[in-house]
């Protein structure tokens, strides 16, 4: 059984209104999906920052594990455990990248989209300036939850037009998210940070910040690749209604 039922419950059917929400209000959010022809330099720019988004979490990763350990072993342990099955998976994503042109040199000397460092600059500023990782762990939970529900379909597309050899790297990836149920160990965890109503709230909160991050991520990843207006400023999406 599910530890905060109710809250999950909220939690869940608000992260299901965002996915309705992202296709439906995101330039190009189907693209991946259901396109018969993929533009490839929107597909490897997406693959490159996934990656510098990866490394950069690694560091934050560390962070939250250094809280555990002052507060709460057992979580450390398991975070630890976690962390150690996502630590080396922006090499499966480069070698999906290898194989439509795109090289490491390439990879590690792109610099990432301003919306990239927002996203990490968030998660980060909850662990330095409020000493506590639940920005970061509702984040990835949001993450879990949405990759889990949309990625399968995403790569069922993508495997379909650039061949399944091509995604093999993102398939394992997704894969050991579904496999080890890392949606539901990730609730755990964050579950152990909510003690009141406000740290509830804070939660909701959370994952509403999050969501607007990843909007204006896709916002500006449509707007760099598809448009080709790198470095313009960037439109904000309009925020989803609570």
């Amino acid at each position: 059984m599910s530890v905060l039922p109710e809250l999950r419950k909220r939690v869940d059917d608000l992260l299901d209104s965002f996915i309705k929400d992202f296709y439906l209000t995101v330039p190009f959010a189907q693209h991946q999906l259901n396109a018969a022809e993929i533009h490839l330099d929107y597909y490897k720019r997406h693959n490159i920052e996934t990656i510098l988004r990866l490394r950069r979490k690694r560091t934050i990763d560390a962070l939250a594990l250094r809280y555990f350990t002052k507060v709460d072993p057992v979580q450390a342990k398991a975070w630890a455990h976690y962390t150690d099955d996502e630590m080396l998976h922006d090499r499966l994503f480069a070698a999906d990248l290898a194989k439509v042109g795109v090289e490491k040199d390439e990879i590690y000397s792109t610099e990432p989209f301003m919306a990239t460092k927002l996203l990490t600059g968030y998660l980060q500023y909850g662990m330095e300036f409020e000493d506590s990782p639940m920005s970061l762990i509702a984040s990835v939970y949001f993450v879990e939850y949405v990759t889990t529900r949309t990625q399968p379909d995403w790569l069922d597309n993508l495997g379909k037009v650039l061949g399944e050899e091509e995604v093999k790297g993102q398939r394992a990836h997704v894969g050991t998210d579904l496999d080890d149920g890392h949606d539901e160990f990730v609730w755990r965890v964050l579950a152990t940070l909510v003690t009141t109503p406000a740290d509830e709230e804070k939660v909701v909160e959370h994952l509403h910040n999050v969501y607007w991050l990843w909007k204006l991520y896709f916002v500006e990843l449509h707007m760099h690749t598809v448009l080709g207006k790198p470095g313009m400023a960037i439109p904000l999406p309009t925020p989803l209604d609570a």
